[in-house]
């Protein structure tokens, strides 16, 4: 997985302290992307997601990454975090905005940290 790659590739562990890392990791990631607004910690459906890619078009499909962080996790722990991630973004509904903009299609990711280590859930 390319963002484990990057994560032992160009991390300190002493960086990877605080889930607000991994915000700032990912959001650098998601703009280097082209054809979506990329927005983090916006009010949508009933709570605030982590990172939206809204795209320009709205045939295209819209992404929404919800992120979670803990320390010492097992690998079992990691993937059940990354699923309860997942499940967020739905019962949330951060999807309502666009939905109401006639995105069709989004694409949902709960990807859980531990450290260098990283699982992400799709749905």
């Amino acid at each position: 997985m390319l963002i484990q790659t990057l994560l032992t590739q160009s991390v300190s562990a002493y960086d990877t302290a605080v889930e607000n890392f991994y915000h700032g990791f990912m959001r650098g990631l998601c703009a280097l992307l082209g054809g979506s607004y990329t927005t983090s910690n916006r009010e949508s459906g009933d709570g605030r997601y982590d990172i939206q890619l809204m795209p320009e078009n709205t045939r295209l499909p819209g992404i929404l990454i919800e992120l979670k962080a803990e320390k010492r996790c097992s690998k079992d722990r990691l993937k059940k975090l990354s699923e309860t991630t997942l499940k967020q973004i739905t019962e949330k509904k951060y999807d309502t905005d666009m939905a109401a903009k006639g995105i069709k299609t989004v694409y949902k990711y709960g990807v859980a940290f531990s450290g260098k280590k990283v699982e992400v859930a799709i749905g």
